[in-house]
């Protein structure tokens, strides 16, 4: 067969992995042709792509980004092309797709399915938040790169005796944000699912002054928002690509704190350190898993379904599951975080 892939949406540590993975798999058992299509839906739909060999990934399973490319398309143009799946998929010269992302792409995947392109999904994202899986590739590493972050700056504020504000990714889930600040001992974790009171946070960190504790470390998620008639902020717009945009909730938090505590509150963003760089080893093993099993998929005909992971083993689930919702922290699991603050 002759087996397209394409890595879509933004950049994950672990894209390589899978890529690698698919070229392993099916060459090396299944005597599949491997075409990789640049830039994601944008090279399916401009018929740019180039086979996929054992060479071309030589080295890959310790490498960020994706070798593939990747970009947003407009909703517009991903219907137009919806209507025309059969033929992208014959210029293409692929009898199967595999298109490895996030919430976004998985949706275009479905839809591309439905429409007669025969597709399996594989999840990625690092913020988690895909139902139906229990972790995607990519997690792992973000946490990791967070954690380190804020036990290195736990060090210069107590140095300073300073208040400091770690925006983390995270634009409508905390997850990210909720393991690394409990990883890392911080002193308060504020995440979409629950709305803050900067006045409560505020009478927490003086609590901690009062106890002789002369610095505090804030995680905030860059999604996180005030509770109602608390703190005046208004996230981004919607952009072309239909995403509601973030940012500024660390500095608009470190600004308030300042003013309401008196005393110096630094903000600092994470932003894309958080994707880029070699994935952790169990990112690495996750990505190849999936991988592995998307090849599979395609040869049992399991199309419209991604691979997920539940428990220790790999699902096939269909793809309309994926984009049902996306996949929230819990109650329970922020009250657990609060508890160790």
């Amino acid at each position: 067969m002759r087996i397209g892939v394409l890595t879509s949406g933004g950049d994950c540590p672990g894209l390589n992995a899978v890529i690698r993975s698919v070229v392993h798999r099916g060459t090396d058992v299944h005597g599949d042709e491997i075409i990789g299509i640049e830039d994601g839906f944008l090279g399916l739909i401009e018929g740019r792509s180039r086979p996929v060999s054992h060479d071309d990934v030589t080295g890959l399973l310790t490498l960020g980004g994706t070798i593939l490319g990747s970009a947003r398309v407009q909703r517009e143009r991903i219907n137009q092309a919806v209507d025309n799946a059969e033929e992208l998929a014959r210029n293409l010269g692929i009898d199967a797709l595999i298109a490895i992302g996030g919430e976004g792409t998985l949706t275009a995947a479905r839809m591309f399915s439905d429409a007669g392109l025969p597709v399996v999904g594989v999840p990625k994202t690092i913020d988690n938040d895909i139902a139906a899986t229990d972790v995607t590739f990519g997690f792992d590493t973000a946490v990791h790169v967070a954690t380190e972050a804020i036990d290195r700056l736990k060090t210069t504020a107590e140095s300073h005796q300073r208040v400091m504000v770690v925006e983390l990714m995270g634009r409508h889930t905390g997850w990210i944000t909720l393991t690394a600040g409990m990883a890392a001992g911080a002193h308060g974790i504020l995440i979409p699912e629950k709305p803050f009171d900067i006045e409560a946070v505020a009478r927490m960190i003086e609590e901690r002054f009062r106890r002789g504790k002369k610095f505090a470390i804030i995680a905030v998620a860059e999604g996180a928002k005030p509770a109602p008639g608390t703190l005046r902020f208004d996230h981004g717009e919607v952009d072309q690509y239909g995403h509601q945009t973030f940012g500024g909730i660390g500095n608009r938090l470190a600004g308030e704190l300042e003013g309401l505590l008196g005393k110096e509150a630094r903000p600092v963003i994470l932003g894309h350190t958080q994707r880029g760089g070699s994935p952790t080893a169990i990112d690495r093993v996750l990505a190849t898993r999936f991988g592995w099993h998307a090849v599979e998929a395609v040869h049992k005909g399991a199309f419209g379904h991604f691979t997920a992971l539940r428990g220790t083993e790999i699902q096939l689930i269909p793809v309309s599951e994926a984009v049902a919702g996306l996949k929230t922290v819990p109650q329970d699991r922020w009250v657990e975080s609060e508890a160790v603050l």
